[in-house]
């Protein structure tokens, strides 16, 4: 059972922004029918081995060509235990995701989540970072 949102509530400090991570990925080829049926399987992984993550979804582009991956973590230190996560897996989006085309970053990634992400991208995959947090609410 998730907790409700007056339970979320008390588990976030509302003082600190969140750490957002937004990937895009190509399918592969002939592989999207595949794509559909294996997101929800990898949604219900990442939930149960990722307590913290506040938010996890996957949305598909209208030509079924790219998706995108939106992660709402609470803080860096989340996000940085979810590279970890996908590192062990057995399971993975290797099969039908063919490669990682744009990253963005909402919060500030310490140099070690820089260092994986660069490993796992090709060198001319564009990392924008957006440290500074303006405003917002949970």
């Amino acid at each position: 059972m998730s907790p409700t949102n007056a339970e979320h509530d008390q588990q976030r400090d509302s003082t600190t922004p969140p750490f957002i991570f937004i990937a895009t990925n190509t399918v592969r080829d002939g592989m999207l029918d595949e794509e559909r049926r294996r997101a929800s399987g990898w949604a219900t992984f990442i939930r149960t081995h990722e307590p913290r993550l506040l938010a996890f979804h996957e949305y598909l582009n209208a030509d079924g060509t790219e998706v995108e991956y939106i992660q709402i973590h609470p803080d860096a230190a989340s996000f940085e235990h979810h590279l970890n996560v996908v590192a062990r897996a057995r399971e993975s989006y290797r099969g039908t995701l063919e490669a990682t085309t744009a990253i963005r970053i909402y919060g500030e990634p310490n140099e070690r989540i820089l260092g994986i992400l660069r490993q796992s991208t090709r060198p001319d995959v564009p990392i924008t970072i957006l440290p500074t947090h303006l405003g917002g609410f949970w």
